[in-house]
């Protein structure tokens, strides 16, 4: 073996152990804040005024009976009804992704220039294009913003916030 031939090898050793000294640098600094960045996005799924028991459990219960129970008259198990959310709450869950950033043309929260022009047209009209959705040159609104398990009356409360908050 040659002495260039061994150096040559040393530094090559030496080059690739600088690039992985490099990478763990680079990986451990990047993954140092972590557990800051992970607080602030599990602050914002928390912050709703719903806990997270409340947003997971069941909404109704299926029996099924045996051939001797039915011999009785079968009972109706009524599906558990989602409490009444406010205009507020139903922004924040459905709303909040295209309106605060004014996505395909969706008026931000807040904006009176843009909302001016929509609330000329009444009230009316808002609830028609937030529950029927809209497609037009100012933009596109999805029927129910996307989110069509959400009923017409929270709808309406979404837009009613909406509205009072950007007058």
């Amino acid at each position: 073996m040659t002495k260039n031939n061994h150096a040559m090898k040393v530094w090559i050793i030496l080059g690739v152990s600088v690039v992985m000294m490099l990478f763990f640098y680079v990986l451990v600094s990047h993954h140092h804040s972590m557990p800051d960045r992970i607080k602030q996005q599990r602050g914002t799924l928390l912050s709703t005024a719903t806990s997270v028991a409340e947003r997971i459990k069941p909404v109704g219960r299926v029996e099924v009976a045996s051939a001797e129970t039915q011999k009785e008259p079968m009972k109706t198990v009524a599906a558990a009804s989602s409490p009444a959310r406010d205009g507020q709450q139903i922004y924040q869950t459905a709303c909040v992704a295209c309106h605060d950033a004014g996505i395909a043309g969706a008026p931000k929260l807040g904006d009176k220039g843009q909302w001016a022009k929509r609330i000329a047209k009444g009230v009316d009209t808002l609830y028609a294009s937030a529950v029927n959705g809209s497609q037009g040159s100012g933009g596109v609104m999805p029927p129910k913003g996307g989110n069509l398990a959400l009923s017409n009356a929270e709808v309406k409360a979404a837009v009613d916030y909406m509205v009072a908050r950007s007058k």
